[in-house]
């Protein structure tokens, strides 16, 4: 299911249609950004979030790339996965990695709580400054 989810945002990211993505998550989802950056905040519905993706994208120029790694998944609902990004944003190369904390509800997302392991790196990233 990550993997699809990953895809669809990938290639949302780099311009692509919403549509593969709204398929995947939920009409109330609720996706939580941490930080002091121009993407932080908690998006609920699945407009508000899709607006945060818009944002990152556009942001990003169209650059924006995730590197999903290792999965933590168990009997229930939630699934954890690291994932590092790339963007070019402002002209700087920035990097960064976060684990990605997903409630699932039957074939779809219905939360995610993103948390990066490197604070600073994340906001440095994500300052908007162009």
């Amino acid at each position: 299911m990550l993997h699809r989810l990953h895809e669809a945002q990938g290639a949302f990211y780099a311009g692509g249609p919403a549509e593969p993505l709204l398929a995947l998550l939920t009409d109330d989802i609720c996706w939580s950004v941490p930080g002091e950056n121009v993407i932080a905040g908690d998006y609920h519905g699945i407009e508000a979030v899709m607006a945060y993706f818009a944002r990152r994208r556009d942001l990003a120029d169209r650059t924006f790339r995730m590197h999903p790694g290792e999965v933590l998944s168990g009997e229930g609902d939630h699934v954890a996965v690291l994932t590092d990004g790339t963007a070019l944003i402002a002209g700087r190369e920035r990097t960064w990695s976060t684990v990605g904390l997903y409630r699932l509800r039957g074939d779809r997302v219905a939360a995610c709580w993103l948390l990066p392991l490197d604070a600073n790196a994340f906001d440095a990233a994500w300052s908007g400054v162009r």
